[in-house]
């Protein structure tokens, strides 16, 4: 059935084509994934789907009463308010309603008429009953309800973001670039929910593992063309380059057959006695056609100007701590050699500082505790994934080439525009302001401007993000062959899977553990070491604990009685905590919960976190204890 049907559409802004006689359509519960190149249009289609631009031609057809929501391509700026009261918003006027009620409750001197007055409003509009989603939605992105959007990263403004796109259950969601700034353990929850999502979704994204564990269907955008494949991610690589193929080989018989009747139509006079004037008009037609015909976009040209070799040693670093404001542990005691030609992966969850880290290594922040030793004759390249360097304001071309004509490239003096078509900036777009490229040509720009420079370590901080799969892969290779040290952050698992030596994966808390590989090695070793935990964790819940959990004879540590005691009685008191919580989630999530006044309300959340702390105490000491009597 379908949802939603585009025909005959077409869409151009100035003389750029985005759509051109397309044909699209959205049927119930589809997962379709939409590809193409950087420019192409995607994020365009996506808005005339959301009704926000209108086609110049063509027919949109939106079945009645469905629900679309839609998640930007950029996180959302920072600005007043909490997590919760930005969620509640997607939901329209029962959710300003809801946004409203929750920041009056929580000021003790708030106005009780106008507390009542909302409780009322919210009463007509049936609106309690929304109240459980937001806060499932909200928990289930690991958010923090209370938080102030002013004080949160990109990444965790996206996780917000999303959260507003799905506590409205859409019957289409739309979702550009949806594992942007997500660490990998959101994109797995992300994966999962949206395979058991019951609606239809059409989502942008170059994560090629995402695409395949997500997508069921690919439509292509190609040239103002939709072109749907049917078969997974997969065979779509396989159909498209057949497709390509058999598209080149009609494209030269054509332009043979044109050649043939140029020769034809430049004879001498006796040839113009005898012209054929249908043959001229076919001439002609054949010309119309091959002007207007849309070539295939060329590959990048990514090359990098690699500086003379730096010593052999890059960075020593011996017993390294460093805690933020005094409160967030970033590392604790970490030792490393990082030596010429490593490719280090930096994998964790956001905010566990990760861009901290690579401060502290390239000595540009003082650690609290121990040295970092860096190498000799370094030349660094440092890509930021918020794109700071590039001005908005100014052309591609001037942001490369800083108002002159030529760049110098490897020691050649090159033309900037001709530099720049090596990164598909045709010299019509090289002129352009970077405010009206997309992001992945702006993340093709800033490639461009950093790969002028000479180095022989290159930090590389979500270089991915919106990147298309060609220009991903010709980055990969760039990589693979690059001589020198590589430092890079990203959470696109196949980008670093296939580029990587080594990892520093950070588990929290200060603690970094080094792997040799990828995700590919992080991912089952975490996999095993939770079902090992949760595989305890039941031992001790069982009546029969006590009896099957017997402290080995020639343990190193022995525990104290008072610690012996503590364990034993852990599993209970962690049952007991968890009822609670229980009970009072079952409460807060009742209907008529937030009818109630304002300082019960917060009471009862008040009971609940610190419930849930006591919680997380006790299974802190019940790990402790449990390592320390197993050592």
């Amino acid at each position: 059935m379908n949802l939603y049907r585009i025909t005959k559409a077409e869409l151009a802004f100035g003389d750029h084509p985005l759509l051109n006689g397309a044909d699209f359509h959205i049927n119930r519960g589809e997962k379709i994934c939409i590809l193409g190149r950087n420019g192409a249009g995607k994020s365009t289609l996506l808005k005339i789907i959301a009704g926000d631009i209108a086609l110049d031609s063509g027919d949109t057809n939106l079945r009645s009463e469905t629900v679309i929501a839609r998640l930007p391509q950029d996180p959302p700026k920072a600005s007043s308010g909490v997590v919760y009261q930005y969620v509640a918003k997607g939901l329209g006027a029962v959710g300003e309603a809801l946004a409203e009620f929750y920041q009056l409750s929580a000021d003790a001197n708030a106005d009780l008429t106008q507390l009542a007055n909302i409780q009322q409003q919210i009463d007509k509009l049936d609106g309690w009953q929304f109240e459980p989603k937001i806060q499932q939605v909200i928990s289930r992105l690991s958010l923090d309800a209370n938080a102030p959007l002013t004080g949160l990263s990109g990444g965790w403004l996206r996780k917000v973001a999303l959260a507003q796109a799905l506590v409205v259950e859409p019957d289409i969601l739309l979702l550009d670039e949806p594992t942007n700034h997500l660490d990998y353990q959101s994109i797995n929850w992300l994966e999962q929910f949206l395979k058991d999502y019951n609606g239809a979704l059409v989502f942008i994204s170059h994560d090629r593992a995402f695409v395949r564990n997500v997508a069921n269907r690919i439509v292509d955008l190609d040239r103002g063309r939709l072109i749907s494949y049917e078969r997974g991610y997969d065979q779509y690589l396989i159909d498209k380059a057949a497709f390509l193929k058999a598209e080149e080989a009609e494209n030269k018989k054509f332009d043979d057959k044109l050649a043939q009747e140029e020769v034809w139509i430049r004879q001498g006079i006796k040839a113009r006695r005898t012209r054929n004037e249908g043959r001229v008009r076919h001439l002609q037609q054949m010309r119309k056609e091959r002007a207007q015909r849309r070539d295939v976009q060329g590959t990048a040209n990514l090359n990098l100007d690699e500086a003379n070799k730096s010593g052999k040693l890059v960075a020593e670093v011996e017993h390294l701590s460093y805690r933020y404001n005094d409160e967030l542990n970033i590392v604790e005691d970490f030792s490393c050699l990082i030596m010429r030609g490593d490719k280090i992966a930096l994998i964790g969850p956001n905010g566990c500082g990760k861009s901290t880290f690579i401060k502290l290594i390239l000595d540009k922040l003082k650690p609290d505790s121990g040295t970092v030793k860096l190498g000799t004759n370094l030349d660094i390249v440092y890509f930021d994934q918020y794109r700071d360097q590039l001005d908005e304001e100014k052309s591609v071309m001037d942001n490369v080439a800083e108002g002159k004509q030529d760049v110098v490239f490897n020691g050649r003096t090159r033309h900037a525009l001709g530099y720049l078509q090596d990164f598909l900036f045709s010299p019509q777009r090289a002129r352009s302001p970077v405010k009206s490229l997309s992001g992945g040509e702006k993340n093709r720009l800033l490639l461009a401007k950093l790969f002028l420079k000479p180095a022989n370590l290159l930090v590389l901080d979500e270089p991915t993000n919106d990147l298309d799969v060609e220009t991903l892969e010709l980055l990969e290779e760039l990589i693979d062959s690059y001589q020198g040290t590589l430092l890079l952050v990203s959470h696109d698992r196949e980008f670093v899977d296939n580029t990587v030596t080594s990892s520093f994966f950070f588990h929290g808390n200060g603690q970094i553990e080094e792997f040799m590989g990828g995700y590919d090695a992080i991912i089952p070793h975490l996999a095993e070491r939770e079902a090992h935990l949760k595989q305890i964790q039941t031992e001790k819940s069982e009546p029969s604990a006590k009896k099957t959990v017997e402290k080995p004879r020639n343990t190193k540590v022995k525990l104290s009685y008072k610690q012996k005691r503590l364990l034993e009685s852990l599993p209970q008191t962690i049952e007991s905590l968890e009822i609670q919580i229980a009970a009072l989630q079952d409460e807060i999530n009742s209907p008529e919960f937030f009818s109630l006044a304002s300082d019960i309300t917060q009471a009862k959340l008040d009971e609940l976190a610190q419930v849930e702390a006591e919680l997380e105490t006790a299974f802190e000491q019940w790990e402790e204890l449990e390592s320390l009597e197993n050592e």
